[in-house]
């Protein structure tokens, strides 16, 4: 799994932890859905700590609890 993927696995986990829609944390997150789901989907080749920091407001998490997840750990490079 590369960052992306883990990223986006992460979102939908606290998504359901949090019992939250899409809309709801991209509108808490103050940013357009579009960019959001661009990033759910790993569309987003580099959606950026400044947006991640956003959806992990959004979500009612601070950044360091977003990333405290051992699906970040042992991650795949990404394909450049």
């Amino acid at each position: 799994m590369n960052i992306c993927e883990a990223t986006s696995f992460r979102i939908r986990e606290l998504c359901k932890l949090k019992n939250l829609s899409g809309y709801a944390v991209s509108y808490r997150a103050g940013m357009p859905e579009s960019t959001f789901k661009s990033i759910l989907k790993g569309q987003s080749r580099n959606p950026g700590i400044v947006n991640i920091n956003k959806i992990a407001e959004g979500l009612g998490v601070t950044i360091r609890e977003f990333y405290n997840s051992d699906i970040f750990d042992n991650l795949e490079p990404d394909d450049e």
